[in-house]
């Protein structure tokens, strides 16, 4: 599966950050890790999923504005929290199989998931320190 290239938030080498891996990404570089933001469909949404960090499952649209604001929020998100949480994004519009599976009946809808369960979901669009809050309350959780 291609990958994403993401700059590492301490040395700023470019890597490329795989789709599904049993890992964590690390910088090739300084070896910290990497922010994890990941495009996903109907078709490889549960090798995305199948990871021991906790996951953010964006469902999202092209069309949007909401989401389109969202987006930004997400990558810092996953900036922050590096190591520790996935972003994985999903274009409903093209992957109405995962829409129907998460129920996404508004968009978008953010869904946190520890080994493939939900534990948390959002809907509509929030402000960061929502989120951070929903995240940081997922990760206490699985602690």
């Amino acid at each position: 599966m291609a990958g994403q290239v993401s700059a590492c938030p301490a040395c700023g080498t470019k890597n490329r950050v795989p789709v599904a891996a049993k890992g964590t990404p690390r910088c090739a570089s300084c070896k910290a890790a990497l922010p994890w933001v990941v495009p996903a469909s109907d078709e490889n949404l549960d090798a995305a999923l199948d990871t021991r960090q906790l996951v953010l499952l964006d469902l999202w649209a092209t069309w949007c504005a909401p989401c389109r604001a969202v987006a930004p929020v997400l990558v810092r998100l996953a900036t922050r929290y590096a190591g520790q949480v996935k972003v994985v994004k999903v274009d409903v519009d093209h992957s109405p199989r995962t829409a129907a599976r998460f129920d996404a009946r508004s968009i978008p809808t953010l869904v946190l998931l520890r080994e493939g369960k939900v534990v948390r979901r959002v809907v509509g669009a929030q402000p960061e320190p929502v989120l951070a809050r929903e995240v940081d309350r997922a990760l206490a959780g699985s602690r």
